[in-house]
């Protein structure tokens, strides 16, 4: 009976909370000559339950407000039975208030990643050491995911998740696996976590919270006022861009919204279709025949 009450117990506990996350795995081996599929299944099956099991905050957060997100690994090298090569495709989305609409809030592709999987070995992670390649580079995109999200939310919001990707980038800086070293790239994972953190970037945490909290959250209702809110956070990116004009986090920022932005000023009025396309080819040239499309849409009023 004792035995019963301890089971019951800890399933209580199990189910008690959700997990911050819904997020979907893909593991695609076709580039890959093997007989032997069955370690690309046990990865993918692995990596679901690591990430989706794994509470990875301490907010309580309830089903509804789970984040939605997708990795992607594209595994282009077999170099032995159990070391594996290939890219890394992170999106993750955010819901937006009184909408059916989920907001692409990260589409990040990762283009150095090596690691090592044993079949029917645990995957284990801390955040205090580097036990192994595989798992701090997802945890590492967890805690950017989170810290975005957050952030889109709260102003300042992600600051917590976006320490400890510092913190696992700083434990990795003795593997032998690219992209956790300053030296490597302009533009890996040791520039995201320590850009996300730069107070000369400060305004991205800003803009990413007007644009969506003050902007998105209330285009349904108060459209006018929302672009006036969300304009307003692409302007203050220009900080950004006279800082680094070809800073990491407008890369970032854009590849995950140039498309959104556009639907977004389809109605916009004249004016405003003016001075956000001459914003936008500013600060992001190289979607700027994407954003002249703004000035020819008839959506306008």
């Amino acid at each position: 009976m004792r035995l019963l009450q301890i089971i019951f117990l800890m399933l209580i506990s199990q189910f008690s909370f959700s997990q911050e996350l819904i997020c979907n795995i893909m593991v695609n081996s076709n580039q890959v000559q093997t007989s032997d599929r069955q370690i690309f299944q046990s990865l993918q099956k692995s990596l679901y339950e690591f990430v989706n099991n794994t509470k990875w905050t301490d907010t309580k957060i309830e089903n509804e407000e789970r984040i939605d997100c997708s990795i992607m690994i594209n595994i282009s090298k077999m170099i032995s039975n159990d070391v594996f090569e290939g890219t890394l495709q992170i999106q993750s989305k955010r819901p937006i208030y009184g909408t059916s609409y989920q907001s692409t809030i990260l589409n990040y592709q990762d283009q150095n990643f090596k690691f090592q999987f044993q079949e029917f070995q645990p995957l284990e992670f801390t955040v205090n050491t580097h036990l192994d390649n595989l798992t701090s580079v997802i945890a590492f995109y967890i805690n950017i995911i989170l810290a975005l999200d957050f952030s889109s939310f709260s102003e300042d919001g992600g600051m917590e998740y976006i320490g400890k990707a510092q913190k696992i980038v700083n434990n990795a800086q003795n593997a032998p696996e690219k992209g956790w070293k300053a030296f490597e790239s302009d533009r890996n994972r040791y520039w995201l976590a320590y850009d996300l953190a730069d107070p000369r970037y400060s305004s991205f945490q800003s803009s990413l919270y007007a644009y969506h909290r003050l902007g998105l959250d209330k285009l349904s209702e108060e459209p006018d006022d929302a672009r006036f809110e969300i304009t307003e956070a692409l302007e203050s990116l220009k900080s950004i861009y006279r800082e680094n004009p070809s800073a990491f986090l407008l890369k970032l920022f854009f590849d995950a919204k140039s498309d959104e932005i556009v639907k977004i000023y389809s109605e916009a009025f004249p004016n405003e279709k003016a001075r956000i396309v001459k914003t936008l080819v500013e600060i992001d040239p190289t979607n700027s025949s994407k954003y002249q499309k703004i000035n020819e849409s008839n959506q306008g009023r």
